[in-house]
C-alpha cells in the first residue's frame, strides 16, 4: 500500500510541483510582453520624440534663415471666427503678424489655427519667409513720398526731417517700427481693415528707390543726380547716402 501511495503521490507532487511552472512560464511570456509593451511604448515615444525633433528642426527653419539675427515682432490683429456645428459652435482664430530686423528689412504673414499661440507662430513663419529689403535715408526715414493701395485702402507715405518721429497708426505704425524708420509722416485714407492697410502699405514702400539705384540704372554718378537739384554740395550728399 505503501508503494501503491507514493506512486499515487508522486503524479500529485509532480503535478503540484509542475503547476508553478506553467504558470511562471505563462507569466513569462506575459511579463515579456508587459515588458515588451512599455519597451515598444518607450520606442514609440522615442519615435515621437525624434519626430517631434523634426518639428522642432522644421519650425527653426524660418529662424535659421536669419542668420541669428534678432527680429522685431509685432502682433497686429487677432480675428476669432466660429463655426456652428453639431453639437456646439467650432471656434479658431487668424493672427496678422508684421516681422522686420529694424534695418531696412520687413515682412508680414498671416495664419490660422484652432488656438492663439498657433495661430501666431505660423503668421510669423510666413512674415519672416516674405521678408523684402526697403532702401532707407540715411537709415532713418525714407527716400520719397510714395501712395499705395490696395482694395479700397489708399496710403501716403512721406518722407520727413530728423525728429519728426513716427506718425501713423495702427497697422502702418507696426511697420516702420519693425523697418527701423524713425521718421515719417503718413495718412491712410478709406478703409479700416488691418489687412488692406498693410497690402497697401507694402506697395508704397516697394516702390522706393534709392539714388544708387537709380544712378546704376541708368549708369551715371550720384553726384551727377543730386547736382541737377541744385545741390551745392553733392559730392558729400552723395556720399553719405546709403542704402
Amino acid at each position: 500500500m505503501a508503494d501503491e501511495i507514493n506512486t499515487t503521490d508522486a503524479p500529485v507532487e509532480a503535478q503540484d510541483a509542475g503547476q508553478p511552472a506553467p504558470e511562471q512560464q505563462s507569466r513569462g511570456p506575459r511579463g515579456g510582453r508587459g515588458r515588451g509593451g512599455p519597451g515598444g511604448g518607450g520606442q514609440n515615444r522615442g519615435g515621437r520624440d525624434n519626430r517631434g525633433g523634426r518639428d522642432n528642426r522644421g519650425r527653426g527653419g524660418p529662424g535659421s534663415d536669419d542668420g541669428g539675427e534678432e527680429l522685431i515682432e509685432k502682433l497686429v490683429h487677432i480675428n476669432r471666427v466660429s463655426k456652428t456645428v453639431k453639437g456646439g459652435k467650432r471656434f479658431g482664430f487668424a493672427a496678422l503678424v508684421v516681422v522686420g530686423d529694424g534695418k531696412g528689412r520687413v515682412g508680414f504673414g498671416h495664419g490660422k489655427a484652432r488656438e492663439v499661440p498657433e495661430a501666431i507662430s505660423k503668421a510669423t513663419a510666413a512674415a519672416k519667409k516674405a521678408m523684402v529689403r526697403i532702401p532707407l535715408k540715411e537709415g532713418r526715414t525714407l527716400h520719397h513720398d510714395g501712395n499705395g493701395h490696395f482694395g479700397a485702402g489708399r496710403v501716403t507715405v512721406r518722407t520727413a526731417p530728423a525728429g519728426t518721429g513716427i506718425i501713423a497708426g495702427g497697422p502702418m505704425r507696426a511697420i516702420f517700427e519693425s523697418l527701423g524708420v524713425a521718421d515719417v509722416v503718413t495718412k491712410s485714407v478709406g478703409t479700416s481693415n488691418p489687412y488692406n492697410m498693410i497690402r497697401a502699405t507694402f506697395e508704397a514702400l516697394n516702390e522706393q528707390t534709392s539714388p544708387k539705384s537709380v544712378a546704376q540704372r541708368r549708369g551715371k554718378k550720384i553726384a551727377d543726380l543730386l547736382g541737377r537739384g541744385g545741390s551745392q554740395t553733392a559730392e558729400a550728399d552723395a556720399a553719405a547716402i546709403a542704402e
